[in-house]
């Protein structure tokens, strides 16, 4: 015969170990993101980096192009005709001479490119990950030498779908190629009765053409990687729901995110509070000490309340802002230290100092009244 009760024990076990209680469902929090981030953890797309950036080299070979061939078309016309024709062409002050040519030639046609493509490159990471700089990256890690864990990468999603992004790049390099050189079929036998300079010119513009398509056609790759690259980085970064409970439980525990919440509160308090004292009747000081703000409604409740309180230097800005906004300010030092201490903001008077405030309220109706307050 079996037992019940050890039967609904294994049971709720079953249960707890179904939920799959270690499960990664959750997404990241913000503090996990952007402790990741601190280490370096964040996602790209290189194929799009590299797509815009060839791109962005490709255009500007062909608009820099006529300049770089004048450049080294003069250089190499200067060295057939001047240092080699010359008898003393191995000479050291030639060679030297010819090799500064050589190296101001090779600067002028170059660095314009390469700083282009360095350029290029910070925009594309920044419009990317944004400004981040970290050493992290840089720190030895074990799993990095360990020959599990390289087996494991070699054979793991990320390997798979690299392998599938590089085959892609192969056919469609073969595809753009084969397909342009295809409707171009007759110009290319035509070629075979021109001269050289027509061949290589359009040997550069097919090259030209075929390299804006291949990048054409890399940049929508690029793109679809970049929204796989987000999808798994998101993924990477999922938690469980007992780590989210955890993180919520070191946030809400932190003395310095606890204090910072209550100093947030207050200021906030404080300002809500200096935008009712225009609105007050008036306000009862002690007189340096001690200043709280009445304000009457008979619509809103059936006794005044209490708008603004303050002592020292928060009692002093209340009465410049009372001066300010013309609220009668009432001198009475017991009163002052009874509101104070007893009545909290927003709260109405006991009924024990109706008379005393129903006094000063009177008082003040009378000065508005006969135009004498101020």
């Amino acid at each position: 015969m079996t037992n019940p009760v050890k039967e609904q024990h294994l049971g709720l076990n079953y249960q707890l170990f179904a939920a799959g209680g270690d499960d990664k469902t959750e997404k990241a929090t913000p503090k996990k993101k952007s402790d990741a981030r601190k280490k370096g953890q964040v996602f790209q797309s290189r194929e799009m980096s590299a797509s815009l950036i060839l791109i962005l080299m490709i255009v500007s070979m062909n608009a820099f192009g006529s300049i770089i061939y004048e450049q080294i078309s003069t250089y190499m016309k200067k060295v057939f005709t001047e240092y080699l024709t010359n008898k003393d062409a191995f000479d050291t002050g030639i060679l030297a001479k010819l090799f500064i040519d050589g190296v101001t030639v090779l600067a002028k046609t170059s660095l314009p490119l390469l700083l282009i493509a360095v350029l290029a490159g910070l925009l594309v990471g920044y419009a990317q990950v944004g400004v981040l700089f970290t050493l992290e990256t840089l720190k030895p890690q074990g799993n990095r030498i360990n020959p599990l864990s390289g087996f494991k990468r070699i054979f793991s999603m990320r390997s798979v779908v690299e392998l599938v992004k590089a085959i892609i790049k192969i056919l469609i390099v073969a595809w753009v190629a084969y397909s342009y050189l295809k409707s171009k079929t007759n110009e290319v036998i035509a070629l075979m009765d021109n001269d050289l300079f027509d061949i290589l010119s359009f040997i550069g513009n097919a090259a030209f053409t075929v390299a804006l398509r291949i990048c054409a056609a890399m940049i929508i790759v690029g793109f679809l990687d970049y929204l796989y690259q987000r999808y798994d980085y998101e993924k990477s970064l999922k938690m469980t729901k007992q780590e989210v409970k955890e993180e919520y439980k070191q946030m809400e525990g932190n003395p310095e995110i606890k204090s910072k919440i209550k100093q947030k509160q207050r200021q906030m308090s404080m300002k809500r509070m200096m935008q009712e004292i225009p609105k007050a009747d008036v306000v009862i000081t002690n007189p340096t000490h001690f200043a709280v703000a009445i304000k009457y409604d008979a619509e809103k409740a059936s006794a005044p309340f209490v708008v603004a309180k303050g002592q020292d230097y928060i009692a002093l800005r209340i009465k410049q802002l009372a001066n300010e906004n013309k609220v009668q300010i009432v001198e009475n030092k017991p009163l002052a230290r009874t509101l104070y201490s007893t009545v909290d903001i927003g709260q109405p008077i006991p009924p024990e100092l109706y008379q005393a405030v129903a006094e000063i309220l009177a008082f003040v109706y009378n000065l508005k009244n006969g135009g004498r307050a101020g």
